[in-house]
């Protein structure tokens, strides 16, 4: 898949994606991301992308003309889904990053200083992406967090595909605890279940552990689902098994 991002400060992703994951994934294909300067789609001599909002308010909007030029620009047989940064978003999750690694092409436009002209929102993009209930300067570092979370559902990308099935939040929850060496540290001791070569036996207690930190962590994600009885069971015994096995 290819991801576009619109910026006026292109120069912040000159290094985030140029390790781990991502730059193995560029390495080999399976994801493309160009990143273009806003201010190359200006026309008049000061590259002017933003102005002062009407009605007399402090701050500057971005325009847009600039923004729609880019992405008429950019977008692939008018086929690419455009979504602007913005606290105002649907919040990124694991779901959303899913859908948006099923696009052949998602563009993202990064906001700045008061924001974008209405018009924009109105008329341009397909959706509004938030990582968050905070405000950043700009878009800049949300894209590269949408980049980054979606590229991990693009098939290939991460090596061990049933890693991602099993990470936090994948199946609505959050992820089990992990251990590795030594089996002992400080006085502190690798659970021996681990170590009981029985699969079942270590796949139901990951399975409860991962659902008691939800419910201590983020008890919302376990209200707003429906829970198989399994799952239900393995909750009602968390109470009178706080130390498990």
């Amino acid at each position: 898949m290819r991801f576009d991002i619109i910026t006026i400060f292109p120069e912040m992703f000159a290094g985030v994606f140029s390790g781990g994951i991502i730059k193995r994934a560029l390495d080999r294909g399976l994801v493309r991301i160009a990143v273009h300067d806003l201010r190359d789609f200006t026309q008049d001599k000061h590259r002017q992308v933003d102005d002062r909002p009407f009605g007399g308010l402090e701050g500057m909007v971005l325009k847009p003309e600039p923004i729609f030029r880019a992405v008429e620009a950019v977008r692939e047989d008018g086929a690419g889904r455009v979504y602007l940064l913005s606290p105002q978003g649907r919040t990124l999750d694991a779901d959303l990053a899913r859908e948006l690694a099923a696009e052949r092409q998602v563009i993202l436009i990064c906001g700045r200083y008061e924001g974008v002209d209405e018009r924009v929102v109105e008329h341009l993009v397909d959706g509004e992406i938030s990582i968050g209930d905070y405000v950043l300067s700009g878009g800049e570092l949300a894209a590269a967090v949408v980049v980054d979370a979606a590229s991990r559902f693009v098939p290939g990308v991460v090596g061990k595909e049933d890693s991602v099935k099993n990470d936090s939040f994948a199946g609505g929850i959050l992820d089990y605890p992990q251990y590795t060496r030594p089996r002992e540290f400080r006085g502190m001791k690798v659970p021996q279940v681990l170590f009981s070569g029985d699969h079942k036996r270590i796949e139901r207690w990951r399975r409860k552990k991962a659902l008691e930190k939800t419910v201590r962590r983020r008890p919302d994600l376990v209200r707003n689902r429906t829970l198989a009885p399994e799952d239900r069971r393995l909750l009602e015994d968390i109470p009178n098994e706080r130390k498990d096995e």
